[in-house]
Formats: structure tokens, sequence, C-alpha cells
């Protein structure tokens, strides 16, 4: 397959779009950005509360609730960062090292009663601006408005934190959406969550945000996207989003997704499938990431092996597909420190052939 095969993959667009006038907000895959995430029991002789990526409990809007404070009275500010220093080696580049730091971030984080407010900047891109954003809150905490840069609401993968996620990156199929036709990820927008308890934590969110640009670099119309989520269960949740592009000018674009993650004890297994038609026709893919914290006898250490596999396939006219087989070993420690060693053999948008990829990670937060 030789790279024109992609080329003419333009920028898409994800199902179903809603902001309900007044509605302020709730969403189990995005909760409070601003509020303590819910504690569970540490794994059993290990002092160490697990990452979990697809739980209702690690998903705010901004990058992984780094700034996140607990809910009490009066006035909060918090800073937090992270940094993330990464070595790879790829078959493609006949196995030359290379050494980069893929995230350097720090941010601040303030509270104040119904009011939250999130500043996050990353002093290794080249924008360095990534959430900026309030929240607004009823009394009840089941409305919520949120208004800034953030996350729209579509793809769980997308949404999960990164220092949650097992793998080193976030995958083939979210990166060739989000980055490559500017499907969901960080925007300037305004979106509404309710939150309903009772009805199996349902959780609702939606959101218009600005549009992408086109090739002349010309601003198009605003772009919509809607989530919804339950947990039928305690340990089981499902979700569904869409996202469509130009909503304001007959929808150009548009895509479904839906997911499931469940996760028993240290064991977590995360799937989701999305379908929708793009610039060159319809496509279709899916992934499916298993991962298992294991403790090792000393106080905050654990090992959290991993596998996953993504299929990504264009299906009209034009076809073409790729794919990525992912495995590895991560060292935790609490939540402050993680070393991740995987492999990933993939054939990705703009590949001619598959080839093996070598990753080393260091990450760190406070």
């Amino acid at each position: 397959m030789s790279a024109g095969h992609w080329s003419w993959i333009g920028r898409g667009g994800l199902v179903a779009s809603l902001l309900w006038g007044s509605l302020p907000a709730g969403a189990d895959e995005l909760p409070p950005p601003l509020e303590a995430p819910r504690q569970e029991k540490p794994l059993t002789g290990s002092g160490l509360e697990p990452p979990q990526a697809g739980g209702p409990a690690r998903q705010p809007v901004s990058e992984g609730g780094e700034g996140l404070l607990p809910d009490k009275k009066g006035f909060q500010v918090r800073p937090f960062g992270r940094v993330y220093a990464r070595m790879r080696a790829d078959e493609r580049d006949d196995f030359a090292r290379s050494l980069s730091i893929p995230s350097a971030r720090v941010g601040l984080a303030a509270s104040l009663s119904h009011v939250d407010a999130e500043v996050t900047a990353d002093l290794s891109s080249k924008s360095m601006l990534k959430d900026a954003f309030l929240r607004i809150a009823s009394d009840s905490k089941q409305l919520r408005l949120y208004g800034g840069q953030f996350k729209a609401p579509f793809l769980q993968r997308e949404l999960d934190s990164s220092w949650a996620l097992p793998v080193v990156r976030r995958g083939l199929l979210a990166n060739y959406l989000e980055d490559t036709n500017k499907l969901g990820g960080r925007r300037l927008g305004l979106m509404g969550e309710v939150n309903v308890k009772q009805a199996w934590r349902l959780r609702v969110s939606g959101g218009v945000f600005e549009g992408s640009k086109d090739a002349s670099g010309t601003r198009l119309g605003e772009d919509a996207s809607l989530r919804v989520t339950v947990r039928p269960f305690k340990r089981l949740t499902l979700g569904a989003s869409s996202y469509l592009t130009e909503v304001f000018s007959g929808t150009r674009h548009h895509a479904l997704a839906a997911n499931a993650a469940w996760r028993l004890g240290g064991l977590e297994l995360s799937g989701e499938l999305v379908n929708g038609r793009i610039a060159p026709g319809p496509f279709r893919g899916g992934l499916a990431l298993a991962s298992y914290v294991l403790p090792v006898g000393l106080e905050g250490w654990a090992l959290q092996p991993l596998a996953g596999a993504e299929l990504l396939q264009l299906t009209g006219p034009l076809q073409a597909r790729g794919y990525a087989l992912v495995g590895g070993v991560n060292i935790l420690y609490s939540q402050h420190f993680k070393a991740q060693f995987q492999a990933e053999h993939a054939l990705r948008p703009g590949d001619e052939l598959a080839g093996l990829e070598f990753s080393m990670q260091l990450a760190t937060r406070f």
C-alpha cells in the first residue's frame, strides 16, 4: 500500500451534536475536571491505586485530571505538572535511536463554590496552550456548563488521560482520526453535561465546537459532538459518542463510536468501535486493550503487562487498511512515576510496509 492511498483522507466528522440551551453538565466519560476522583481501595499489599483508562473516575475534559481538586468549600488553588521522556527505535528508520520529550506540562487549577477553572500549557509543544476553561455547576452537581478550550466528548481512547493509558501512545486509530482528519480533540467550545446517578449513572454531554481549517487556512463552520455513558454494573462502563463537522452548514462528514470497559481488581479490558464517512468515503475501525496491575511486594510498586490491537479500514471506492499490534510491560510506582517498555508492529497511514518499533518511556508527575 502506497502513501498515496492515505493522502486523500481529509477531515472527518463524527455524529450527532447537542447542546441543550441552558443545560449545564455531567458525563461518565467526562467527570468534573476539578473535583477529586473517586478513591478506590489500593491493591492489597501494594499501596498503589492502579491507573484507570476507560473508567468513569478518570476522564476529565482536561488532560488527565492532574489539576483535580477535592470537593471542599472555600477557594482553592493547586499547581500540577508532568514530564514524559521517550526513546524509540523504528525498523522503518533502520532502528536508529531517537530521544524526545513528547510532553512537559504545567498547569494551575482553581475552585470556588460552583465555579472551577483550569489552565494547562505544554512546554514541549509549538502550540503551548492546551486547556483553558471554566466550569459552572449547579448546587446538586447534576448539571454543568463548560466554556473554553478542552477535549470534545468523542472517542474514549482520546478522552482517556495519557497518564492512565497503559500504552505509550494513544494509537493508530485515535491519532489518525484526530491529528490527520481533525475529528475531536482539543477545541474552543461550549458544552453542557447532565448526570442522573439513579439511572445506571447515566451521563450525557453535548457541545458545539470551533471547526477545523481547510488547506488554505480558512476556518470552517462549527462542529458538534455528543456522548452518552452508563454503568449498568459497578465494574462495567458502556458509552457511545458521535462527532459531525460543519453542523450548521448541512454536516459534511459524520461518525459514530461505541466503547466498553470492564475492570476486576487489577485486570482491565476495554474496546471501541468507530465508523462513519470522511472525505474519501466511509470508514470503520476498532481497537482492544487488556492490562493487569500486579503488585510486586514492595510498597507502592507494581508491574503492568499489556496487549492491544487496532484496525482501520476505508470501505469506499478508494480502499486502504492499517493495523497495529502492541505488547509490553510497565513499571508503576504510586501515582507519581512509571516506566514503560513496549513493542509495536504496525502498518500506519502513509506506510508502504508494516514495521516494528520498540519504545521506552519514563514519566513523572506532581
